[in-house]
């Protein structure tokens, strides 16, 4: 057991590296008893965005005072690794539906790599009818649960870059050479096309893209029907896989584990948002919620620092920096 005493609240960032089948308010929950179990002080935790229990990976956690940046992520873009297999579409465009349409269909897998193109940049998408939005103040989920006919409205998103998972030995375009190698030439009409029964695509998106509804619109697109049947988030705004933790890694924390060597700091969350050293003078100021003047930077966003202690996030308007968000992290120093 850790010991609590003289510890403050921890602030900062867990990236849970989340398995299939946990929820989003599950795992926040997880890192609340491991918290508790470890001996660590109450702190206020949240996440960083829904990922549905059949989607796993990049689950950004909020502690403390990181949690009131948590809601800039949900502004923030996500990546994700999913797999579209084609001839059956399901109610609610993935595995744990009902099939409600088939294709005999399989597509050549040039004709979805030449697709992606056409589904990049600003697109029109419908939401699942299986989904978190709300009409009238109601889940769609909840309403398609209940049988009844949900008809979900079309929304304006980004897709900022679409492209296979990986990049096949025999994808590149060759010429006639390649069949004095003993392949196809794929200039050559005559030549076999290799069809897909699924395909594994890679989706930078911006908020509110629906990567279900995606895949629905690539297959029909490519004249048959499809459903997700892999979904991962790899990056989630400033946060990659590669800083994700296991649910079993954890789960250490409740055993004794220091919080400190899995817990990235509070900045972490504000990726590319320069900072600014604040003398003593003007961190008082800063913390009583008055304005900076005179400050060097460019008009946007600012990390107002003491040390190496978040003190607040400003607004820089013409040299002068208003309080966006202030944060109560004591210095050590003082």
């Amino acid at each position: 057991m850790a010991d609590p005493v003289n510890r403050h609240p921890a602030s900062g960032w867990l990236i849970l590296d989340k398995p299939r089948g946990l929820g989003s308010t599950q795992a926040v929950g997880a890192v609340k008893r491991n918290l508790r179990e470890g001996g660590y002080p109450k702190t206020k935790v949240g996440h960083g965005g829904t990922l549905d229990p059949l989607a796993e990976g990049v689950l950004p956690i909020a502690l403390g005072e990181a949690t009131k940046l948590a809601g800039r992520l949900l502004d923030a873009s996500k990546i994700y690794e999913f797999t579209i297999a084609f001839g059956e579409e399901t109610d609610t465009l993935d595995v744990e539906g009902e099939v409600i349409e088939r294709s005999d269909r399989r597509p050549p897998i040039a004709a979805v790599a030449a697709i992606l193109e056409h589904f990049t940049g600003e697109i029109e998408q419908v939401p699942p009818a299986y989904s978190a939005v709300k009409i009238d103040g109601r889940r769609a989920y909840d309403r398609a649960r209940s049988g009844e006919a949900v008809e979900m409205k079309t929304r304006a998103v980004t897709i900022h870059a679409l492209s296979l998972a990986s990049e096949r030995e025999d994808a590149a375009p060759r010429s006639a050479f390649a069949a004095q190698a003993g392949r196809p030439d794929p200039f050559d009409p005559r030549a076999p096309l290799e069809l897909a029964d699924s395909i594994t695509l890679v989706a930078h998106v911006s908020k509110g893209t629906y990567i279900r509804s995606l895949a629905r619109d690539i297959a029909r697109a490519l004249g048959t029907v499809g459903h997700v049947t892999y979904l991962r988030r790899v990056k989630a705004g400033p946060f990659a896989q590669e800083q994700a933790i296991s649910l079993d890694k954890l789960n250490e924390i409740g055993k004794g584990a220091r919080l400190e060597d899995l817990l990235l700091p509070l900045e972490t969350g504000l990726d590319g948002i320069p900072a600014h050293d604040l003398d003593p003078e003007s961190k008082q100021a800063v913390r009583q919620g008055r304005v900076l003047s005179g400050l060097p930077h460019p008009d946007g966003l600012l990390l107002a620092k003491s040390g190496d202690v978040p003190v607040a996030l400003m607004e820089v308007t013409a040299g002068t920096a208003k309080v966006v968000r202030g944060f109560n992290i004591p210095d050590t120093a003082e």
